[in-house]
């Protein structure tokens, strides 16, 4: 099955920045996280999501955490020093970032966001984030990743109750 390049691969590429492109088979709608990785055959792990919120002080963060976790608000808002954080409304997601749900990279955004990764993500070689639409991911080391969006590492994620 041969993809075109995404805009987060032309980012990646442009800034000789090292990748691997990871597609996998999709309808129109988002696949959740975990189904993302099954499709991939990775660990949970290591496929990440990216969320975006909104503070109380009406500031846009974002916050990447294990595909399986789900997001620690209270975690979230110390680490960007916000009394709370509450995820954007899906309607907000693309005119704010240029991204749709399910296809929400950190990379090439539309605005720079104050960015937070999740401090698990330290301890992989790589991890995968999305490139930039459904049915596409990008895997690089994490402190690329950080390095590249301006992020830092905070403990973020809570584990999902199944």
């Amino acid at each position: 099955m041969t993809e075109e390049k995404t805009n987060v691969m032309r980012i990646l590429t442009q800034k000789k920045i090292p990748f691997t492109p990871h597609f996998y088979p999709h309808g129109e709608e988002a696949v959740d996280g975990v189904s993302v990785a099954a499709l991939l055959n990775q660990d949970p792990a290591s496929v990440f999501k990216t969320l975006v919120c909104q503070g109380a002080s009406r500031t846009h963060y974002v916050f990447i955490i294990p595909v399986a976790e789900e997001l620690d608000f209270k975690a979230a808002a110390r680490a960007v020093g916000e009394k709370s954080v509450v995820l954007i409304p899906v309607k907000d997601l693309l005119p704010l970032t240029g991204y749709v749900r399910g296809g929400c990279s950190p990379i090439g955004m539309k605005k720079r966001l104050v960015t937070v990764l999740d401090e698990t993500a330290l301890s992989r070689d790589t991890i995968i984030v999305s490139g930039g639409k459904i049915g596409t991911q990008v895997e690089l080391a994490p402190l690329t990743l950080a390095k590249l969006v301006d992020a830092h590492f905070a403990p973020l994620a809570k584990e999902a109750l199944s």
